[in-house]
């Protein structure tokens, strides 16, 4: 028996790859066990080669695995590109539809299952993916069974018939797939999981079952890869609690809709991608004059431009600290896995009104659209804080006297109100003015009211800035990275360490405000220092030397080719930067 499968899926998009690996995962986490799965796809509707890759384990995983268990082939491009991910002992479950070929190359062994002609003989060649379904379970000798209520939920608005031929095409592809085995039936069964129910999801779920327990009511956006998710989650579930969503004619229009609701008073946000994100810099500086709060999420994906829309990279992090002109306090989180993705979301609408400014969510497309096994939340670490928004009655003004809505305080935080609210009458403007909103371009004006808003950055206070993995007082080696990049820096950490290195890891959850305090003494610590990313740049790397210095110390692992890091990735990247104590100094990059 095996403690871990890593499985993967692939063909031309609008075969139902999807849904096959949808349907695959869903049985094994009802069954207890930890998943992560990840999606290559094109930037076409239909067409185009697509997979998903599915990792299955019996302890947590939040990375790509680096190898490959089984591939299930519905086209011989499936083969060609992936292959290579096999291991000598690995199998290939290929449609007859295509002749498949093994390349000479491959020693993982062949099975050529008649998937497409099963599936038609049973009334349509649409079951194909369940007839790959169950020759799976032939492999790791799983009870065909466990798929029944998946299919039911999936197929039971068609009727039990349709039902009853989805499982007879699962039993068929079982039953022929062990009559090619022989003695190899179960070749790779999974160890028992332990049973619990967890969740499922991926990250872009968590951000809006965040948003939806933080309190928002309004969600103004507009679609885009790989951000679109938000807004179906929430498209269906706000109406239920009387809120809804808007979809915008752009994102300029989203961002200032957003801004609008929340001077309102309601708790509103917007979600894009990097291109998006370009069209609201103007508006998150206009949050950042008039200090209404105002949520963003960035998804992020390869660019420039239109770049790469469904590829993995995180090149925004300077346009997400530094895109707007001029210069106004902004709070950028980078939640590492769906569950702190949800915790972080909730948190970014208390830190929006508490320092009345822009929060950005930083997101990245593998953690956005890669789906994880998350254990149950829990609601009792869920608050809601609405910092300095007036809710008692206010005292009358004198004469003409407008409300100091701008008053500069010691905490940078002024009061604040929403319209309509007896003797709370101020202007509001994106140019520069006095404490009740009048416009004003006084020198002294201008720097007591700049000194205001930048203060805030000062108070700015986040639980947990960075997630550590110290154990070692003097580190041979510290990791760094933020978002998805944490499972596979986790994974690589585990095997330098098994080898004799001391390693430490870092992974940055406040990345502006940067929280130097607690990145120092890791780094001053440490040998050697590597930070991760999917960028051209080092932007992470950058930040860091420019917070808290040691730059020639700093190396960075890029990685750009769209495609996200896998732990073989860091781990020999490691070795080759530095020599470290224990490590056997061999592979490649």
């Amino acid at each position: 028996m095996i403690n871990q499968l890593s499985w993967k899926v692939g063909g031309q998009q609008g075969e139902g790859i999807e849904s096959t690996g949808e349907i695959f995962s869903t049985a094994l986490n009802r069954l207890g066990y930890f998943l992560y799965g990840y999606r290559h796809f094109s930037s076409r509707i239909k067409g185009g080669h697509t997979n998903n890759k599915i990792r299955v384990s019996t302890t947590p995983v939040r990375a790509v695995a680096d190898d490959l268990d089984i591939l299930v082939a519905f086209d011989q491009e499936t083969i060609d590109v992936n292959y290579g991910e096999l291991h000598d002992q690995g199998i290939i479950i290929a449609d007859a539809k295509f002749n498949p070929v093994k390349p000479d190359q491959a020693k993982a062994e062949l099975y050529v299952v008649p998937f497409t002609e099963i599936a038609a003989e049973l009334g349509t060649s649409l079951m194909k993916n369940m007839v790959a379904v169950g020759a799976t379970c032939a492999v790791i000798n799983l009870d065909v069974h466990v798929f029944t209520n998946v299919v039911e939920e999936i197929f039971g608005r068609k009727g039990e018939a349709v039902v009853q031929k989805n499982m007879e095409a699962i039993q068929q592809g079982y039953h022929y797939m062990c009559d090619q085995l022989g003695s190899k039936v179960g070749a790779m069964q999974l160890e028992a999981a332990d049973g619990h129910q967890r969740m499922f999801m991926i990250g872009n779920d968590a951000i809006a079952l965040g948003a939806l327990t933080g309190g928002v009511r309004l969600m103004a956006a507009y679609p885009i890869t790989p951000a679109s998710e938000i807004m179906e989650y929430l498209i269906d579930k706000l109406p239920k609690v009387g809120g809804t969503v808007i979809q915008t004619e752009d994102e300029i229009a989203a961002a200032t809709m957003a801004i609008g609701a929340n001077y309102g008073g309601i708790r509103s946000f917007t979600a894009s991608a990097g291109p998006g994100l370009s069209l609201m810099m103007e508006a998150i500086g206009l949050a950042g004059m008039t200090e209404t709060p105002l949520v963003v999420v960035d998804t992020q994906r390869g660019g420039p431009s239109t770049g790469l829309p469904t590829k993995q990279e995180q090149s925004d992090l300077l346009a997400m600290i530094y895109g707007t002109h001029g210069e106004i306090p902004k709070i950028v989180m980078a939640p590492s896995t769906a569950e702190e993705a949800f915790y972080d979301t909730v948190e970014a609408f208390n830190l929006a009104e508490e320092y009345q400014c822009p929060v950005i969510l930083l997101s990245d497309l593998q953690l956005s659209l890669g789906k994880q096994t998350v254990e149950p939340l829990d609601y009792s670490r869920v608050e809601i804080r609405r910092g300095k928004l007036v809710q008692e009655e206010l005292p009358e003004l004198d004469g003409k006297a407008y409300f100091k809505r701008y008053e500069v305080t010691e905490d940078g935080v002024s009061p604040r109100v929403i319209p309509g609210m007896k003797h709370g009458i101020h202007h509001v403007t994106g140019v520069e003015h006095d404490e009740t909103g009048r416009p004003s371009e006084g020198a002294a004006n201008r720097q007591a009211q700049m000194d205001k808003r930048m203060r805030k950055l000062e108070q700015i206070r986040f639980d947990t800035p960075v997630y550590k993995n110290a154990q070692h007082e003097e580190a041979d080696l510290l990791l760094i990275g933020f978002n998805s990049t944490r499972g596979a820096i986790e994974e690589a950490m585990e095997r330098l360490e098994q080898e004799g290195a001391k390693v430490n890891h870092a992974q940055i959850r406040l990345i502006h405000p940067f929280p130097s305090e607690e990145i120092l003494p890791l780094i001053e610590s440490a040998k050697n220092v590597l930070v991760v990313e999917n960028n051209a740049t080092g932007q992470l790397a950058n930040i860091i030397k420019m917070n808290v210095g040691h730059i020639q110390k700093v190396k960075s692992l890029l990685k750009y080719d769209g495609n996200p890091f896998q732990p073989h990735h860091i781990y020999h990247g490691s070795k080759e930067l530095f020599p470290l104590q224990g490590a056997v100094t061999n592979g490649n990059v």
